[in-house]
């Protein structure tokens, strides 16, 4: 059983930077994967990026060059930072727990409540 918890969301000018970070109970975060989604009122969940356990890193094509995903394991935390935000990144991201690194929302059995994050133009 693993719980999530995000943090770091909030309002910021286009252009501007954020990072989130995601807090993890039980004492195997280490051997899980790690993603990052967002979802915008009306639309689906999307992914954002995924670290494994070893931290090999897959990224979304939206994000890619401008937001990055970490982790320290002796923290049990994983991070979003996200520069040169846009209007378009406006959502609610969640942090997600797997056995693998997967692009799809269905593949993560553990979620966080989300945060919201808002990029005003």
């Amino acid at each position: 059983q693993v719980q999530l918890e995000e943090s770091g969301g909030g309002l910021v000018q286009a252009g501007g930077s954020l990072r989130l970070s995601c807090a993890a109970s039980g004492r195997t975060f280490s051997s899980y994967a790690m993603g990052w989604f967002r979802q915008a009122p009306g639309k689906e969940r999307e992914f954002i990026a995924a670290i494994s356990w070893r931290g090999n890193t897959d990224y979304a094509d939206s994000v890619k060059g401008r937001f990055t995903i970490s982790r320290d394991n002796a923290k049990n935390t994983v991070y979003l930072q996200m520069n040169t935000l846009k209007p378009e990144d406006t959502a609610v991201y969640y942090c997600a727990a797997s056995r693998d690194i997967y692009s799809t929302a269905v593949d993560y059995r553990y979620w966080g409540q989300g945060t919201q994050v808002t990029v005003s133009s």
